[in-house]
């Protein structure tokens, strides 16, 4: 099975699906992103343009996760926001066709939800400090352009199964999409300060400087 966790830049993707890795036992996070930045990284930096526009992107991602489902006896999550039709369809959809079971999410929550929690990402504290007080994270700044384009996108039907996010955690989150899946995670003993502890660790781990 696959989880193909879906949803606005500072949605909470990321941080969902380490957390049903966390509690999931056998199950792998397969971070579409990465395919991505490797091509970013082919190019020079005044091409590097949103990567999945990119045929090669789609064609990577399918290509990687057919294999990590074909290979790989566990649950595969991945996190990853795609909000054009044709695009989903080239991916979600084209895995589908090859036979998988693909279960698809999306996260949302109000505009000013996202935009809180983009300010109050660990790493992005990290990245302002290194680079300077004044200085503001890239990433953030791409995500909240993105923002109204996603929200407004990602709501249409296409884009279902549909988790609003503004009155919940990371954990009951990832309980509710187990429970859709049809999957048993192991129960959440953390506390709030050992799981606000992980999920720092977790964005610390994806910061990107390039």
């Amino acid at each position: 099975m696959l989880l193909w966790i879906n949803g606005p830049f500072g949605g909470g993707k990321t941080q969902t699906a380490h957390e049903i890795r966390r509690r999931l036992p056998g199950s792998v996070v397969c971070d579409p992103e990465h395919v991505g930045f490797g091509l970013h990284r082919a190019l020079p930096p005044e091409l590097r343009d949103d990567f999945r526009d990119l045929a090669a992107w789609r064609q990577g991602v399918v290509e990687v996760l057919d294999l990590a489902l074909t290979r790989h006896e566990g649950v595969v999550i991945a996190p990853m926001t795609v909000t054009d039709p044709g695009h989903f369809a080239e991916t979600v959809g084209r895995l589908r066709e090859l036979g998988h079971d693909v279960r698809h999410f999306t996260l949302l929550a109000e505009r000013e939800t996202v935009l809180r929690r983009l300010r109050e990402r660990g790493f992005e504290r990290f990245l302002k400090y290194v680079r300077g007080k004044n200085a503001g994270p890239r990433g953030e700044s791409w995500a909240v352009r993105q923002l109204d384009h996603c929200l407004e996108r990602l709501g249409e039907p296409e884009f279902a199964e549909h988790l609003w996010t503004d009155r919940t955690t990371v954990p009951r989150t990832a309980d509710r999409i187990a429970v859709l899946a049809g999957l048993t995670l192991r129960p959440n003993h953390e506390g709030p300060l050992r799981t606000r502890l992980r999920q720092a660790g977790v964005g610390i781990r994806h910061i990107r400087f390039d």
